[in-house]
């Protein structure tokens, strides 16, 4: 059986569960937005919406990239420090005679390279990808120190302004990524992605070459991951070796939200995106509120608990 064939025999199987959950998410996310726009007006004019969609952007990204993994039932726990060394590499290649445009191969090239190493190491070694992504973080933290000790490092601010001025090239930027992955998706290891992560035995048995779907699918992620970093010193106007912290766990959380599952084979990429911008819309609207920041990660959490919890309280329910 040819692998086109192979992708054919499980399209049907698997469509049904990634679109699974996805219209309340849409509702909820509706919700969210009215009220953001009911507090904040000014969202509804292009300075504002810029200003949205600029500090959604990098968080829409490394959902994505998390969610890439977690489709193929992986997890990476080296997406922030990713989005640290890409913001830093950006940072240092600028400022040299490459310029931005040798600044942006250096970013891919990082993103790339290191994802693909991480993910033949997953695929060839057998290894569990959260340890993997584990011991990662700190190889690329530690490269990241090594690199730039302290922010610094230079981007231009012509660059600056395009990325994150007053005018949405962000939430541009963004859908030209979204139709980049439906394109990716309409190849055979793209289908793969979602074969290998619900069933990698029957995706092997039905041609699917699992090692080169996962080792594609890191390296993928780790592009997402790099490139939100080269953004982040786009707003900033240097590099962070820090930077990206936070954005591990919100990367998680973005694609929990959106109903993309840990066993891999469950979820689809818009829902992440969408679980993205309900995380975004979230911390704004707890802002406006005025909630502390201690609260604001309570709520967050108990939120993402409830958006795991309630879907299988529905499926036990629907069983019994």
């Amino acid at each position: 059986m040819s692998m086109a064939e192979g992708m054919g025999s499980l399209y049907f199987a698997i469509q049904r569960r990634r679109n699974r959950g996805l219209v309340g998410l849409y509702l909820v996310v509706g919700a969210f937005l009215v009220v953001y726009a009911f507090m904040f007006p000014g969202l509804l004019t292009i300075g504002g919406f810029s200003k949205f969609s600029q500090n959604w952007f990098p968080l829409a990204l490394v959902t994505m990239a998390q969610a890439l993994l977690m489709l193929n039932g992986g997890i990476s726990l080296a997406i922030g420090p990713l989005v640290s060394l890409g913001a830093v590499v950006a940072a240092l290649t600028m400022e040299g005679p490459a310029g931005v445009l040798g600044g942006l191969v250096a970013v891919v090239i990082v993103g790339l390279g290191i994802g693909a190493i991480t993910g033949a190491i997953v695929a060839y070694m057998r290894l569990p990808a959260i340890i993997v992504t584990l011991a990662g973080s700190f190889i690329i933290t530690g490269i990241a120190l090594i690199l730039l000790p302290r922010p610094g490092g230079f981007v231009p601010d012509w660059l600056s302004q395009l990325l994150a001025g007053h005018t949405p090239v962000a939430f541009g930027i963004l859908i030209l990524v979204v139709i980049g992955w439906k394109l990716f998706l309409a190849t055979p290891l793209g289908t793969g992605i979602y074969a290998v992560g619900d069933n990698p035995v029957g995706a092997f048995r039905s041609g699917v070459p699992v090692e080169r779907v996962r080792i594609v699918s890191f390296a993928l992620s780790g592009l997402l991951a790099a490139l939100a970093g080269l953004f982040v010193a786009a707003q900033t106007g240097s590099g962070d070796p820090v930077i990206g912290n936070p954005f591990t766990l919100n990367s998680i959380a973005g694609a929990v939200l959106g109903g993309v599952g840990f066993l891999g084979g469950k979820g689809a990429m818009r829902g992440a995106i969408c679980g993205s911008l309900l995380l975004s819309v979230m911390i704004n609207v707890m802002f406006f509120i005025g909630f502390p920041p201690v609260a604001q990660y309570v709520a967050q959490g108990v939120i993402i608990v409830g958006a795991v919890a309630i879907p299988e309280f529905a499926r036990r329910w629907r069983k019994a």
